[in-house]
């Protein structure tokens, strides 16, 4: 049988019973059409936005495993409040990944096509959790020659949400910006393009080490949400920077607020006039993630000029057009081994991946514990 006929894919169900079941299936690979391409995938990261799909809302230190070495299934319990969130998808077999890189082994017959055959290409749009993926020639990108699945894999989620914040920071007029969770890989990125770039950056972390390794990277302005001081310091680095935008990563609890009210705060101290109804400086906060799924705690001390929404890559890539949209991946194609740079804790198969130890790990979320899956590794 030649290469590419079949591959498995990992998939990720959640039954009306109230259960989530995560296992390998063998699929047919697509016949490519004439502007299509078949790619053995060979690197696929474990991102938050995709632990989203694989694990739902189940709590995974109920998770089980069964099955065999070759085809192992986990399974895990949701609770009732999580099987609400969960509607849409009960009992449909979801493909996961949504991102990924690996070598063209077939192609459609158009020129487009065709000359991205034995070509390294970075791709996204799901199901990368896969051994072989039919897309689009004109979805993916190519990358320089001699770059691995692994410096590829990760090319378009964290880069393009890292430039989305520093591109979305200019469009609505502001100058500097505040990063929460800000020593995740995606932080670490946003750190070297605001270095680059000349683009005052707040960030906030969680502990000293995770301070630490920022300023290892030249960070300038880290503060730490459990130091005693963290309101003070907060100011002062919006202050310096003139930030009046934040991307926050937590979601829940009092973060955003506290944002907002120091904003408020530096923007007060250097006001001309004083106005009852607080600054007029427009201040912003972007939820795009959701460590903290509990509900959003505002404590309105921050004036009347500010903001608080959420921030999606696809939608924003959408609202910036085709061009624009080119140009910032062009950027991260030129910069990939440098600014766009991803470390990785572990490289597992896809049988691996479903082993109840890496489990434990990646689905923690942790700063600093990347998972990449190689789903052409022997399991």
């Amino acid at each position: 049988m030649s290469e590419g006929k079949t591959g498995l894919q990992l998939r990720s169900r959640i039954k009306k019973s109230g259960e989530l079941e995560i296992s390998l299936v063998n699929v047919p690979t697509p016949e490519p059409a004439e502007d299509e391409i078949v790619v053995r995938i060979e690197g696929s990261p474990i991102n938050p936005s995709d632990l989203g799909l694989l694990t739902g809302a189940a709590d995974m230190t109920t998770a089980k495993a069964s099955g065999t070495n070759e085809s192992p299934v986990v399974t895990a319990k949701v609770p009732d409040a999580g099987m609400r969130a969960m509607a849409g998808r009960l009992d449909e077999s979801m493909p996961v990944g949504n991102e990924g890189a690996g070598v063209v082994i077939k192609t459609g017959s158009s020129d487009a096509a065709k000359a991205l055959m034995g070509k390294m290409v970075a791709m996204i749009g799901g199901a990368m959790y896969a051994q072989y993926r039919c897309i689009k020639a004109r979805d993916v990108l190519e990358l320089p020659a001699g770059t691995t699945a692994a410096e590829g894999a990760s090319c378009f989620v964290n880069p393009l949400t890292s430039l989305g914040m520093t591109e979305t920071m200019r469009r609505e007029g502001h100058k500097a910006l505040v990063h929460t969770a800000a020593a995740s890989n995606l932080g670490q990125m946003l750190n070297k393009i605001c270095l680059k770039d000349g683009i005052g950056l707040v960030n906030i972390v969680r502990n000293k080490e995770q301070a630490d390794l920022l300023r290892k990277i030249g960070a300038k302005h880290v503060v730490d949400s459990k130091s005693s001081t963290f309101m003070d310091d907060l100011t002062n680095a919006l202050l310096e920077t003139g930030a009046t935008i934040a991307f926050d990563a937590i979601g829940g609890g009092k973060l955003a607020g506290q944002i907002l009210t120091c904003m408020e705060i530096a923007a007060n101290k250097t006001a001309k006039v004083y106005s009852r109804y607080g600054s007029s400086v427009h201040k912003q906060v972007y939820i795009y993630g959701s460590l903290d799924p509990g509900p959003v705690e505002l404590n309105r001390a921050f004036g009347m000029a500010w903001g608080v929404g959420g921030w999606l890559l696809f939608p924003f890539l959408m609202k910036i057009g085709a061009a624009d949209g080119a140009r910032l991946r062009q950027r991260v194609v030129a910069e990939l081994k440098t600014t766009f740079a991803s470390h990785y804790t572990k490289v597992v198969s896809l049988q691996e991946a479903l082993a109840l130890s890496n489990i434990a790990v990646y689905a923690k979320r942790s700063t600093g514990e990347k998972y990449l899956i190689n789903p052409n590794k022997a399991g």
